[in-house]
């Protein structure tokens, strides 16, 4: 795959607890210049990032419930309304893991299913964060994250003790079908990391190592 089209793939993530302004700004250049699919960002640097991003086909995504999942649902509805307001196109929200893992399907419905119509039409990304789930639980996740409306489900936060494996991709491409996309994300920092989960069933990269990945995209084509 050559550079130009895995860039259209990767969501360049500036998520560190630590990130400033300044580092939302040279990462923002970064995606402007790669000609990345999207830029996703903490809640407190939306309204920073869709002013750096204004007149770009670079989307701006906002994380929600992040990175733990364990706000109140109403508490997620009301950021993902007010990230939708300073300027977010795409939610990435982290579904209630507990409430999975203890098998409460109707909790985890609502907790997605308020986000999705806090949202407003706009494309939600369910995060499952399959380092803390078995494959059963990763599994219903995909299902109920599908019957509420979410557009993708998504792997991991980063922030867990793994990132997203092929096997996981692969699960939970199986699992949605065309329902809805797979979005892998967390310890993807090569260009052969990004190639085996797109043939695993990926559909988008969320990673913080765009420089890198499509460096190495450019010379392998050279």
């Amino acid at each position: 795959m050559d550079a130009a089209s895995l860039a259209r793939r990767i969501e360049h993530a500036v998520l560190a607890p630590d990130a400033t302004e300044q580092d939302l700004a040279h990462h923002a250049e970064i995606a402007l210049r790669w000609g990345v699919r999207a830029l996703v960002v903490k809640p407190s640097h939306v309204a920073a990032a869709a002013r750096l991003l204004a007149g770009s086909p670079v989307k701006l995504v906002a994380v929600v419930g992040f990175p733990h999942g364990a706000s109140t649902s109403e508490t997620k509805a009301y950021e993902a309304r007010q990230a939708v307001g300073r300027g977010a196109e795409e939610l990435d929200m982290v579904l209630n893991i507990g409430a999975l893992r203890q098998g409460d399907v109707a909790a985890v419905f609502y907790d997605i299913r308020s986000v999705v119509e806090a949202a407003e039409g706009r494309p939600i990304k369910v995060i499952l964060e399959t380092c803390y789930l078995d494959d059963r639980q990763k599994r219903s996740a995909c299902r109920i994250a599908a019957r509420a409306g979410a557009a993708y489900v998504k792997t991991s936060t980063g922030f867990g003790t793994k990132g997203a494996t092929v096997a996981d991709v692969a699960l939970m491409r199986r699992t949605v079908g065309a329902r809805a996309g797979v979005k892998a994300a967390g310890g993807i920092r090569s260009y052969q990391d990004a190639l085996v989960l797109l043939q695993a069933g990926a559909d988008l990269l969320g990673t913080s190592h765009t420089e890198t990945i499509l460096t190495e995209a450019l010379r392998e084509a050279a």
